[in-house]
């Protein structure tokens, strides 16, 4: 009988996963904390017979004798940030809580349990946020690291008045020192952009501090290992990357994504789908004549046109950025402000996407549980022989039995989306992670119940109060990037956003949909291997 039961299946769980790097290497490195992720130890659904541990080693005892959870700071797929103080000491710390329930699969299980072995194992730096300690309990982990109170990146840039090349020099050292520590460490990031980096304060001279360590992993430098799996935000993601064979490299590409939008505003491989900005990020023709890049220095757009190279093996390397004249004389840089434009620029690219995401969570809190036993009972529909698993020809049956006729590429292209475990075909788990996920963005049923959240009036508008007092997560948030966002939306500029125009929104750009990593993982996986035509599980060959 089909089921979500957690079993290995009929090929015993030892079928390779792409979700491993491509040498099929086992990681060795000196942290005592860390352990081996294996092919097998991704590929199963959560078990519901046994206990679910997530940490290796966690502190003993309750994180509530101990901690005393505030308000919440951010929120994510998986986690609420909260502050917390030490009872004893007083002291402030964010806590990152994670439901179990919200861990779906052994992918989830393990993501979490690699970023703890990962922030134990990297080093204390100023620029890396320092980890205290993991908890968990039977409902929940609880991550307690260092409290960041200065706000995200672009929020700062937008703030100040005067931005400068000089400025824009300083961040990108402080993001190439990150790289710098977690290749030396054998870690690479995997996810580097703006949202994971946050001011230690609210003070001028405030550390700027790396704090998502979600999607890195560990790696053995000089080794030539290579991995495959498909991670990250499009905006930001290498072209090696979507060929699935990439290595450490893929950091220097994203800091000078960062770059070049801190320096002219807007990102440089950008489109109204994801698949055009994969198109684009392969193609790697970068802009550089609009408004402001004349009045940018030939250092700055040399280094930014380095870090950008598509070949990696030819691509600057951290080292060597960091030695470049550019960074190394950047207190000596220009300090001609490159315009209120780049600014505005910045704080639309970075606020449109979190009004979206804040969308994307409202419809996931709000999926209920009818509809995942509704998905379990559709697959146990469309599998035929009862062996629990989906092959082709039961998808597209299936599709076609519902009411969806299918073309046979389209079909193949999401079972290799979803095919976490490689096996060719798709179990239930899986078959509901692509489903639910793939669901949560395209169905206007939903984005209506997202849409009646924020229009708390039902007068069938989203109006300026409703918007603001959605998006006020705190009091830094003022009256005019309200309008900005509002103004954007509204199309027929009638001082509202209609459904139709919030349903347009979110149909175009794709960043914020990566807020989920399982629908990344399906989205960007289907992408790759229509764009490069590579059905296998190993090294796809580039053009």
């Amino acid at each position: 009988m089909g089921s979500c039961v957690s079993t290995q299946g009929k090929n015993g769980g030892r079928k390779r996963s792409r979700d491993h790097n491509i040498n099929n290497k086992q990681h060795k490195t000196n942290d005592p904390h860390h352990e081996v992720s294996t092919p097998t130890a991704r590929r199963s659904s959560v078990s519901t017979t046994r206990p679910l541990n997530v940490v290796t080693n966690p502190s003993p005892g309750n994180i509530f004798d101990k901690y005393e959870l505030g308000k919440e700071l951010g929120r994510g797929e998986f986690g609420v940030t909260h502050r917390c103080v030490e009872i004893k000491t007083g002291e402030a710390f964010a806590c990152k809580k994670i439901a179990k329930t919200k861990l779906r699969t052994e992918i989830d299980i393990q993501d979490v349990r690699r970023e703890v072995q990962i922030m134990r194992h990297l080093p204390k730096h100023p620029n890396i946020v320092s980890f205290r300690e993991a908890y968990e309990d039977r409902d929940a982990v609880y991550l307690v690291m260092e409290l960041c109170e200065g706000g995200e990146l672009f929020d700062r840039i937008v703030a100040k008045g005067h931005y400068t090349e000089r400025a824009a020099a300083n961040v990108a050292k402080t993001i190439l020192e990150v790289c710098k520590v977690c290749h030396d460490h054998g870690v690479i990031h995997r996810d580097l952009k703006p949202e994971n980096f946050l001011f230690a304060d609210g003070t001028e001279g405030a550390s700027l501090k790396s704090i998502d360590f979600g999607l890195s992993t560990f790696y053995n430098p000089g080794s030539g290992e290579k991995f495959n799996e498909i991670v990250g935000s499009p905006y930001y993601m290498a072209p090696e990357v979507l060929r699935r064979n990439y290595s450490q490299e893929i950091d220097i590409w994203s800091t000078g994504v960062i770059l070049y939008i801190l320096l002219c505003g807007v990102p440089p491989f950008w489109a109204e789908t994801e698949e055009a900005i994969a198109q684009a990020i392969i193609r790697g023709n970068v802009d550089f004549t609009r408004d402001p890049w004349p009045k940018v220095s030939e250092e700055a757009k040399y280094l930014v046109k380095r870090m950008l190279d598509p070949d990696p093996d030819t691509r600057i390397k951290v080292q060597e950025a960091l030695d470049h004249s550019w960074i190394q004389h950047r207190e000596h840089g220009r300090n001609v402000s490159l315009g209120d434009q780049v600014r505005m620029r910045i704080k639309q690219f970075s606020l449109m996407n979190r009004f979206k995401k804040k969308v994307l969570r409202v419809v996931a809190d709000n999926l209920p549980d009818e509809q995942i036993d509704g998905l379990r009972q559709m697959f146990d529909m469309m599998d035929k022989d009862k062996n629990g698993h989906l092959t082709f020809e039961e998808l597209k049956d299936g599709f076609s039995m519902i009411g969806h006729v299918i073309p046979d590429p389209d079909v193949r292209m999401l079972i290799d989306a979803a095919d976490f475990d490689g096996n060719g075909t798709l179990n239930c788990e899986e078959f509901i992670t692509m489903s639910v996920h793939l669901r949560r963005i395209g169905n206007d049923e939903h984005l209506s119940e997202a849409f009646n959240f924020f229009d708390k009036n039902q007068s069938g508008y989203v109006e300026f109060e409703e918007l603001k007092d959605a998006l006020s997560d705190d009091d830094s948030t003022d009256d005019q990037v309200i309008r900005d966002i509002l103004n954007d939306v509204d199309l027929d500029k009638d001082g509202r956003i209609s459904f139709e125009e919030f349903k347009a929104m979110m149909k175009s750009g794709g960043d914020w949909k990566m807020a989920s990593r399982q629908y990344s993982r399906a989205l960007l996986n289907a992408l790759s291997f229509r764009m490069f035509k590579d059905k296998s599980a190993g090294v796809v060959t580039t053009n």
